[in-house]
């Protein structure tokens, strides 16, 4: 992998790339996104079909810098989450850059659809949910070691839920999708970055990051960072709040 921008184009090792996605101090909500030329953010439903070596390097520095994997149930469950520390190279990279093995996944979810017995139904995951979800499911989670966060009456409040998860000392937060939890964030005016790999095919069919939907109004953004492996680019888009 190579350096486009900031002009340079010098390889870039392990410890490099994990040094250009360092991440500010204090609160920093970045998303990730993974797309092909025409936009499509998927191939057949999910996202791995857009994916290359590089791809899942960022996609590992960015898990080791986050204290909080954000993510929607709907991805969640499409994707096959598991824990954090499940990834053994991540958890390994982690360690190198002086960050505890684990960081929890936050599943956001307007009707708490996260079940006891869910794969991620654990001690170690958050629910942010709002307060017409199922009272009962939201106390069957909370036996089951989930920590329940109801922010918001009919939809998710996602300022209150950063606010919350910053108060327990989750600040540095990696927005993994889907589409709509993350067009929900950019209109909420949350996001702080959006790092983009752009893959090169055409796929067609499917929605982009931001799903079918528009947002209020355009969100501008500014390129901060480009690299480039195999014809794979990866970049990194500053949002202005």
């Amino acid at each position: 992998m190579r350096g486009l921008l900031p002009p340079g184009g010098s390889p870039l090792d392990g410890t490099a790339l994990a040094e250009a996605y360092r991440p500010p101090a204090g609160r920093w909500v970045r998303a990730n996104f993974v797309h092909a030329l025409d936009g499509a953010a998927s191939v057949d439903g999910a996202s791995a079909g857009l994916g290359s070596d590089g791809d899942k390097r960022v996609f590992d520095v960015l898990r080791a810098w986050a204290d909080a994997v954000l993510v929607g149930h709907g991805t969640a469950a499409a994707e096959g989450y598991g824990p954090v520390d499940g990834d053994a190279g991540v958890v390994q990279l982690r360690r190198e850059l002086g960050r505890p093995a684990g960081a929890p996944v936050v599943v956001v979810s307007r009707r708490a659809s996260l079940a006891p017995g869910d794969r991620l139904a654990m001690p170690s995951t958050y629910l942010v949910t709002c307060g017409s979800s199922d009272a009962d499911q939201r106390v069957a989670l909370a036996a089951a070691g989930v920590h329940v966060l109801v922010c918001g009456d009919d939809d998710v409040d996602l300022p209150a839920a950063l606010d919350a998860l910053a108060a327990e000392g989750l600040e540095q937060v990696l927005c993994e999708g889907g589409p709509a939890l993350f067009r929900s964030a950019v209109a909420a005016g949350v996001v702080d970055e959006l790092c983009l790999t752009t893959a090169p095919l055409l796929a067609g069919g499917a929605p982009g990051v931001l799903g079918d939907r528009g947002l209020p109004e355009p969100a501008p953004v500014r390129l901060t960072q480009l690299l480039e492996e195999d014809g794979v680019l990866f970049a990194r888009y500053a949002l202005s709040r």
